[in-house]
């Protein structure tokens, strides 16, 4: 039975409710400031900095900013330490029994993110209904509700020992299948009993097997872990493309990293589905934008779903954080979050382009800690991306994971980007697609191309080929699951660390 008619009029009406957004944004926003100071003006962190006294100020935002630091996630650490051990009224009121585990592509420590009642209430749950929403309202012919939802997730496997009773640690994922209503088993497959499952040896075929015959419609996940899980399919089914296996699939909502350098990839697996791709911007932290137009890859950030938006430029850091009606198009900023579960104003370490201001839209432009600036030439994350995706288009091939650093200058040899990559569908020729890599890189950062000018300061990226599964391995050795877990693959390094730990393993089999 088809479903999408009788709920289709509430995720239309719910998409609708952002048009007032570019002229009425700012109110919102600071609507939602008062909003969460009041809720935590009873909690250590509101006693702390005076949360009551900030909301009878004329400004409260400003008042806000003045008396409250930006702080990263070691600043916190200690204060959700005991919360985890049972504090309650710290950081947010009661007491938080939930936690997303995530290091990120910050460092080698995880950090343990809370998730509280009204985080998923307010957040998280309301993000991934917007999402649907603008899919909805962007293709009025969709059938999404004809069938099922097959939606990739982690477990609560941890780190911590002596975790107390009734306290839960692991992905982000695991949390919200485990708590979200019943009603959502009868549009979504695996069952909870496999979703949650641990070990991805066991896992994965288990997974494969509940969706093989069921009739999905839409997909959720990172691209590069479903990935995995589609070629499993696949083998299965003895297909070649998606639309062998589930006729009527016909969206991925991804995210967690770029979707660039797998898009091709994915148009082929879906050869012959009506297929679309909605691109959203959900962390440990909080559900933040979401794709709302199919043609449009720009991101609206959602302004209305517990979360209060700063925005550090880049450019000028030690400048104080602008608010959402403070923002130029074309800049980026790194993102600072004030959330439901105790963040206030928490420096995510993303940062984030401005495509448009009136509705505020964006797209991901990096980590604050994943660039190369080893030589003066500031490449970003968001250059790596767009230009790995276009030497993909450009000779056919697809990669699974990548990362890259500097070749620092020595006996006599100037310096040069190295990449390892792990490829789905391996180039023709790997010297033109480096080539390609490198031209584009130079086409899209003046900085770069300024130090590989006539290789006077620079000579040519190289490529190193890995192994299948060495980013796997990676990331198992280094304390994180295989898939479907948090922890992301750094795509650029300042340093040689991870490139070195990288090239010894992809010389030791699997």
């Amino acid at each position: 039975m088809n479903f999408t008619p009788l709920v289709k009029p509430h995720f239309v009406r719910r998409a609708r409710r952002t048009l007032s957004w570019a002229s009425d944004g700012d109110r919102l926003q600071s609507e939602m400031l008062r909003r969460l100071l009041a809720r935590a003006a009873s909690t250590e962190v509101g006693n702390r900095y005076g949360f009551t006294d900030i909301l009878r100020e004329n400004d409260p935002a400003k008042a806000f900013a003045q008396r409250v630091p930006c702080i990263d996630y070691e600043t916190m650490r200690g204060d959700v330490w005991r919360m985890i051990k049972g504090g309650r009224d710290i950081l947010w009121p009661g007491r938080c029994r939930w936690y997303a585990q995530s290091s990120g592509t910050s460092g080698g420590k995880s950090k343990y993110i809370p998730i509280t009642d009204d985080s998923l209430r307010l957040n998280h749950y309301r993000g991934a209904e917007d999402s649907v929403s603008h899919y909805i309202a962007a293709n009025p012919a969709t059938r999404i509700f004809a069938g099922k939802g097959m939606i990739l997730g982690g477990s609560f496997a941890n780190e911590i020992p002596d975790l107390p009773k009734g306290v839960h640690v692991g992905d982000l994922s695991a949390t919200l299948i485990k708590r979200i209503t019943p009603l959502a088993d009868l549009v979504r497959v695996p069952e909870k009993r496999i979703a949650l499952m641990p070990d991805w040896e066991m896992k994965l075929p288990a997974l494969a097997q509940a969706a093989l015959n069921n009739n999905v419609t839409n997909i959720s996940g990172v691209p590069s872990w479903f990935l995995t899980v589609i070629k499993h399919i696949l083998s299965l089914k003895g297909a070649g493309s998606l639309s062998e296996v589930w006729p009527n699939l016909e969206v991925f909502f991804h995210g967690g990293i770029a979707f660039g350098p797998y898009r091709e990839e994915y148009r082929r697996l879906t050869e012959g589905c009506d297929m679309h791709f909605m691109e959203t911007y959900n962390a440990s932290e909080g559900f933040f934008a979401t794709q709302n137009d199919l043609a449009d890859p720009a991101m609206l950030l959602i302004i209305d779903c517990g979360i209060y938006y700063e925005f550090i430029d880049v450019s000028r850091p030690d400048s104080p954080p602008a608010g959402i009606a403070d923002v130029e198009k074309g800049k980026v900023y790194e993102l600072v979050i004030t959330a439901p579960n105790g963040l206030w104003r928490y420096r995510l370490g993303d940062t984030v382009k401005i495509e448009s201001t009136a509705p505020l839209k964006i797209t991901i432009a990096g980590r604050t800690k994943c660039f190369i600036n080893a030589f003066g030439e500031e490449l970003m994350e968001c250059n790596a991306d767009e230009a790995l995706a276009k030497a993909c288009r450009e000779t056919g091939a697809s990669i699974k994971n990548y990362t890259a650093g500097p070749v620092f200058t020595c006996d006599g040899h100037r310096g040069r980007h190295e990449w390892i990559v792990e490829w789905e569908n391996r180039p023709a020729d790997s010297g033109m697609f480096a080539a390609r890599l490198d031209e584009t890189l130079q086409e899209l950062n003046s900085d770069y191309q300024a130090k590989r000018s006539h290789s006077i300061f620079l000579d040519p990226l190289t490529i190193v080929d890995a192994r299948p599964g060495l980013f796997d391995d990676w990331l198992s050795r280094s304390g994180s699951q295989k898939l479907g877990g948090q922890r992301k693959v750094p795509r650029l390094s300042n340093d040689r660390r991870i490139l070195d730990t990288l090239l010894a393993l992809n010389s030791q089999k699997p």
